[in-house]
């Protein structure tokens, strides 16, 4: 079995584990499906802003080519990170999906968008905008690490990471 590179190839979280094993990590974290797809891939770009989001809609007007955005906003749902606006503009950008450490909102509106979503849950309490935050760092969310340039998998089973190789000192 290859591995899917094109969003429009049809995948098992499963048989991608059963293929590769620990050259993948499985996030044990259970979030739900919120997008208007269930099963989406790409390559990971990476966002840090917890309870602020002012940075990631700067990131989302960007073209997307068929990235993962993974938002660390701390694993809180106290404020939503994402609305149903920014959703509909990564999914205009080319964005094959987003995984969210934290809260969305506007899931009614999320729902009917042609993207893959994830998040802990949702809360319509807005988040500030100072614009704090970091993009493209290496996150680390329950033990699962997510670089950008790693290849992440998702459907209904959950989310499987590329791990990154390893470096060898010399």
């Amino acid at each position: 079995m290859s591995l899917p590179e094109s969003s429009n190839v049809r995948f098992r979280t499963s048989d991608i584990y059963d293929q590769l094993g620990e050259n993948v990590a499985s996030l044990t974290i259970r979030l739900e499906n919120l997008g208007g797809r269930r099963q989406f891939h790409g390559k990971i770009r990476t966002i840090y802003c917890p309870g602020d989001n002012a940075l990631l809609k700067q990131l989302i007007t960007e073209p997307g080519e068929g990235a993962v955005l993974v938002v660390d906003g701390g694993g809180t749902i106290d404020s939503e990170l994402l609305g149903g606006s920014m959703v509909q503009l990564m999914s205009d950008n080319g964005w094959a999906g987003v995984v969210v450490y934290g809260a969305i909102r506007d899931r009614h509106e999320i729902s009917e968008i042609p993207i893959g979503v994830k998040a802990l849950g949702s809360n319509p309490r807005k988040s500030s905008k100072n614009g704090t935050g970091t993009v493209d760092s290496p996150l680390n969310i329950n033990g699962v690490s997510f670089v950008t340039g790693s290849m992440l998998y998702a459907d209904d089973d959950g989310i499987l990471v590329e791990r990154a190789p390893i470096q060898e000192q010399t």
